[in-house]
């Protein structure tokens, strides 16, 4: 049976022990058996009346957490979801590598960071820091004041993971979203910008809600094609994405234009660079970003054909 793991990851005085206690006060593990596994000992300390299905498990040492230690765990009780306060120290890569067994499914990693020391972390360790901040799902970042806030949106760190949630928790226990709308995941200095296979959907959202932003700026990607059936002579290249589950597949296209698209059929891929413009269409319902297609040709589809968010 798969067991779904919960990653919280960060150095020390982060939060990680504090954001533990916050969710199984909430009841996180009151209805499944739940293992929590300790690498790293704090100031504070997990709150035991909420450990009722919790049986918690100390390492100290980086060695003695192996595959063969984790299936031991597993045999001895029979947890149906693993919590790990990991090690800041610790490289995460042998986690994912060496360390997980086949059954023990990562679910979401969720990294804590004590805002005024980040930028000490990022550069003194600078490689252990962004593996943490390019692989979370969830980034917290704990006791901001106005200017820590400031200082970290100026970072403009969708750049560095534009996938997770992030966070800024504030002195007063207040919260609020990292994003303020003005943030682009992309670097848009860049001569021409290229778009990841992995990140057409992050692109997707930001071109259609800031056409403006990219207007004028060349772009490249591989996409797959679609000639419009609700707008004949229409060329609408773009991705499948998975919006919610495996059921709900969307056709997300753009309106392209460009001397050489007519050769591609239905469901072709190729590789597009192109100038971005803005402009009314019936297709948009008003305003939308339109493809000036500059150099198209044909491609292997990428490794994974159905984008996510």
């Amino acid at each position: 049976m798969d067991i779904p793991v919960y990653l919280i990851a960060g150095f020390l005085d982060g939060g990680k022990t504090n954001f533990i206690n916050g969710i199984l006060e909430d009841g996180f593990a009151r209805e499944d058996k739940t293992l929590l596994l300790c690498c790293e000992e704090g100031e504070e300390e997990y709150n035991q009346k909420a450990l009722d299905n919790v049986t918690v498990v100390t390492l100290e040492n980086e060695e003695d957490l192996t595959c063969s230690f984790l299936k031991e765990c597993e045999k001895k009780y029979k947890p149906r979801q693993v919590l790990i306060e990991y090690n800041g120290m610790w490289q995460m890569e042998r986690l994912y590598r060496d360390v997980l067994p086949a059954n023990w499914v990562l679910y979401q990693i969720m990294c804590m960071v004590e805002a005024s020391t980040f930028e000490s972390y990022a550069k003194n360790m600078g490689q252990l820091m962004m593996e943490k901040i390019t692989n979370a799902d969830m980034l917290v970042f704990n006791r901001c004041t106005p200017e820590l806030r400031e200082s970290l949106r100026k970072r403009n760190l969708r750049m560095v993971n534009r996938r997770a949630d992030i966070y800024l928790e504030n002195n007063d226990g207040t919260s609020e979203d990292y994003l303020t709308g003005d943030e682009c995941p992309f670097d848009m200095s860049q001569d021409v910008i290229d778009i990841p296979d992995d990140d057409f959907g992050v692109w997707y959202v930001d071109v259609m809600d800031h056409p403006d932003r990219y207007k004028d700026k060349m772009v490249h990607m591989k996409l797959v094609m679609c000639h419009s059936k609700n707008f004949p002579g229409i060329d609408c290249p773009g991705r499948f994405a998975m919006v919610c589950c495996e059921k709900d597949v969307t056709f997300l296209g753009l309106i392209a234009r460009g001397s050489g698209l007519d050769q591609y059929k239905n469901h072709d891929w190729m590789e597009v660079t192109a100038k971005m413009g803005v402009e009314k269409h019936k297709a948009y319902k008003g305003l939308g970003p339109v493809m000036n297609v500059v150099s198209v040709g044909p491609c292997e589809k990428p490794a994974q054909e159905v984008v996510s968010f």
